[in-house]
């Protein structure tokens, strides 16, 4: 990918509140585009009906410059932010959105948070292979019975035991966990303490103690590797610590909210595909010897699709502007707190209308499991259930702009 310095993108909105790409930004946009479509998405199909991954894509990506996005070169990185990263993002969810998930579990919730809160140490030691495509990182913080109480239900434990930490317990639904070679993981080390009672580990897959329980097979996204992680009296040294003993707290709300933002643009880039076959097939195919385009009901929802499809890549877009300067430790409250919360929680519903209308516009042909149609409508549930569903996005938000309330 091509170099460049990075950007103020604040500067592009105008008193109108509205927000485009300049030249710089469309050029990486397109040059995501082009290798997506041209690498990636012959491997869609494959990875959707057999949920094999591909062992070449990862360095293949790297070698074209497409991790450590957000990661000075001088650990291996591209050096510009978090807008990049969504770009990136949204061309990958066009072509192969299995893929773009795996991409941005690696890029944001593992890569972007170590490089944000680990030490010169463990950035030296793990962000170079990382940044190459060499190693495959992933977040280990939903467990079993928890769910949206991600953090208050944690029953994973970490103690000091000499120069380690012996963790115990498991991480469930965790994307890459099958194929991860480093993990950034969460436990608790003092249970009295709550959701302040937590540190972030960086485990490798090597540890003695860790393994991955099971593999599960999804409905949707099925090429991007799921599974349950054991930790069984795991040993990780204690120089793996991340931060601070039981400021973990911190690292996960900050991370939650550029995550959160990270989902749009996956979003956005699915249901660009999605109107592009409408639009196509709503112009090939014929029915009472015209092509269905013709016909005002099928326009009338290919119409509804672009404009949910303009309103989603405008909210996105600020949105990514807004959470690129977010500092470390910031996020998890505030106005940025409920900006990407209502974002995702936009991009996820209107994925949802978009693809709905798109497999109406399809017919019987969108509903055969093999078509790519099909393959996207299968993807977008998850969308509105991760980084918390849209329940809890809406709590959020309204918890902010409730907050004065006695």
């Amino acid at each position: 990918m091509t170099n460049a310095a990075p950007t103020d993108y604040l500067a592009n909105f105008d008193d109108g509140g509205t927000f485009d790409l300049n030249a710089e930004q469309r050029e990486i946009l397109d040059q995501a585009d082009r290798f997506a479509r041209n690498e990636l998405y012959p491997l869609a199909e494959k990875m959707d009906a057999e949920e094999w991954w591909p062992d070449d894509a990862f360095p293949k990506m790297g070698d074209a410059g497409f991790f450590g996005i957000t990661v000075p070169e001088e650990y291996g990185g591209v050096g510009l932010d978090l807008v990049t990263s969504g770009l990136l993002l949204q061309a990958f969810g066009r072509w192969n959105h299995a893929l773009a998930l795996s991409w941005v579990a690696h890029e944001n919730l593992c890569v972007n948070n170590i490089y944000r809160n680990a030490n010169e140490d463990q950035r030296r030691k793990y962000l170079p292979d990382l940044c190459s495509g060499r190693k495959i990182g992933a977040l280990g913080l939903t467990e079993p019975g928890a769910g949206s109480d991600a953090l208050g239900s944690m029953r994973t434990t970490a103690r000091r035991d000499g120069d380690h930490y012996v963790l115990n317990g498991s991480k469930i639904y965790i994307t890459n966990g099958p194929v991860a070679d480093v993990l950034l993981v969460y436990a608790k080390t003092d249970r009295e303490r709550g959701a302040h009672g937590i540190s972030a580990f960086i485990v490798e897959k090597n540890f003695p103690g860790f393994e991955v329980a099971q593999k599960l097979e999804k409905m949707g996204y099925r090429g991007s590797q799921t599974a349950e992680l054991v930790f069984n009296d795991c040993r990780v040294p204690a120089e793996n610590l991340v931060g601070e003993e039981n400021k973990g707290v911190s690292i996960v709300m900050s991370g939650l909210d550029l995550e959160r933002s990270m989902i749009s643009p996956l979003c956005l880039g699915v249901a660009e595909r999605a109107l592009e076959l409408s639009i196509d097939f709503a112009q090939t195919r014929k029915q009472f010897g015209k092509p269905i385009g013709s016909f005002q009901m099928v326009q009338s929802m290919i119409a509804e699709m672009y404009v949910a499809v303009e309103t989603m890549r405008t909210f996105t877009y600020r949105t990514l502007a807004a959470a690129a300067p977010l500092e470390v430790g910031g996020g998890g409250r505030g106005d940025i707190h409920m900006l990407t919360a209502a974002s995702v929680m936009y991009a996820a519903e209107a994925s949802h209308q978009v693809l709905d209308k798109a497999v109406q516009v399809h017919g019987g042909s969108g509903y055969i499991w093999e078509s790519e149609i099909n393959r996207l409508y299968r993807s977008i549930k998850l969308l509105e259930i991760g980084a918390g569903t849209t329940e809890v996005r809406k709590l959020i938000i309204a918890g902010e702009l409730l907050k004065d309330i006695q």
